[in-house]
């Protein structure tokens, strides 16, 4: 598994309850590009219409070899699902506060690029820094237990 890209903000910004593989639907273009330069997960979030499940903002660069057929960067992408995973995300997200947010995307054993979705709820800024402290006081537990060997 070689990962292209992680959404290093989900993390600190949502407590991710459940995670789900899927596929995405790319063009050619898209997929050249994710090989060579990556993506950005800057504001991008998991809508669902008409029982489909779509990926906005998620930024692919443009090809730098590609001619005008070029892709879009921010365009709409679909996520490949099972009938099951969609309806049991549509019950998630109907709960309050709930979202659907992409943690990471990468290339899986057999060279498909897949993408990590997460039903999260969004952390209030309290919970932020708790974490924040959390992670301090790890730290320096660490930092004394080596220092003491």
């Amino acid at each position: 598994m070689k990962v292209i890209a992680t959404n290093k903000k989900a993390y600190s910004d949502y407590n991710i309850l459940e995670t789900y593989e899927a596929g995405i639907e790319l063009r050619g273009t898209e997929v050249k590009s994710l090989r060579e330069s990556g993506a950005n997960f800057k504001d991008s979030f998991c809508r669902i219409k008409k029982g489909e499940v779509f990926l906005l903002n998620l930024n692919i660069p443009q090809y730098r070899n590609g001619n005008l057929n070029n892709h879009d960067p921010e365009r709409p992408r679909r996520l490949l699902l099972h009938k099951k995973e969609i309806h049991r995300l549509i019950g998630k997200v109907k709960e309050q506060g709930l979202t659907i947010i992409p943690t990471k995307i990468y290339f899986n054993n057999r060279g498909l690029v897949k993408v990590e979705i997460a039903v999260a709820k969004g952390k209030r800024k309290y919970d932020k820094r708790e974490d924040i402290k959390k992670k301090e006081i790890n730290r320096k537990i660490q930092e004394y237990l080596k220092r003491n060997r």
